[in-house]
């Protein structure tokens, strides 16, 4: 297993129980506990967990600048948890995507990996507040395909930029589609995030788009997050890696959204 498979596995495991041990992720992995030792701490350099004693622990929640309690991880962090899951959904978005269009591309976790997947020769321009994306695609050095960069104040842990600057810059665009991600996706509360600094840029990208493609992997579909997005009825297609629960599926049909698996 590779480092960050591995370290996908243990940030879900640490969701999950709360805590774990060096002897039980070195005896799960068939590694050695040095490995896990250096996954740790590597992992709580980048703000996804906290070392204890033989192991570690989910951080608590902090109180963020705005005042809101939150529990998001940087996006590097989150660009790591479901790491297979989110390229496979970006694989599958990329081929709604033809040449000659311009798309607007948020700041989440499961998008940054969508220039990828977007063959070479086709023509199209990007517009995002994603630097992380931004750093991604400038990788594959495509002469066929142009980023433009939102203006804002630039959130270092999320290696994005916000605000008023950004909202006013993203309204000189009307880009035929956009592809964004959320924190989760429920009929009680409709779409939700994490973020309250970035949810409004969000809310822009949506309503000038034409076409509005939300990237949520099958966790979207069990929780619910801090912030309201959207309701679902500003959505026209979702793609998620395996089906979700019965309750989602018949709420969707219900409001007439395109559900797309991508495996």
């Amino acid at each position: 297993m590779y480092s960050l498979e591995r370290k996908a596995e243990i940030i879900n495991l640490i969701e999950t129980k709360g805590h774990v041990s060096v002897a039980e992720l070195s005896e799960l992995f068939h590694t050695s506990k040095e490995t896990i030792r250096r996954d740790i701490r590597e992992l709580e350099q980048e703000h996804a967990l906290a070392r204890t004693h033989g192991g570690a622990v989910a951080l608590q929640p902090t109180l963020d600048a705005d005042s809101l309690l939150s529990t998001e991880l940087p996006v590097s962090v989150r660009g790591i948890r479901n790491y297979q899951a989110k390229n496979d959904i970006c694989k599958k978005a990329a081929s709604y995507i033809q040449s000659g269009d311009t798309v607007f591309v948020d700041n989440s976790s499961t998008t940054i990996y969508l220039a990828q997947y977007i063959p070479a020769d086709i023509q199209v321009t990007f517009i995002t507040n994603s630097l992380k994306f931004l750093i991604e695609a400038s990788n594959l050095q495509r002469i066929n395909q142009t980023y433009i960069c939102l203006g804002g104040i630039f959130r270092g842990s999320n290696l994005s930029v916000y605000g008023n600057s950004t909202l006013n810059n993203a309204r000189g665009y009307y880009p035929n589609k956009v592809f964004l991600s959320c924190a989760g996706i429920t009929s009680e509360r409709m779409l939700t995030d994490a973020s309250i600094q970035e949810v409004d840029t969000k809310k822009v990208m949506m309503e000038l788009s034409k076409e509005v493609f939300v990237l949520a992997d099958h966790t979207k579909f069990v929780k619910n997050g801090q912030v309201s997005l959207s309701h679902i009825d500003g959505v026209n297609h979702i793609i998620t890696d395996t089906t979700p629960p019965e309750e989602s599926i018949q709420f969707l049909q219900n409001h007439n959204i395109d559900l797309v698996i991508s495996n």
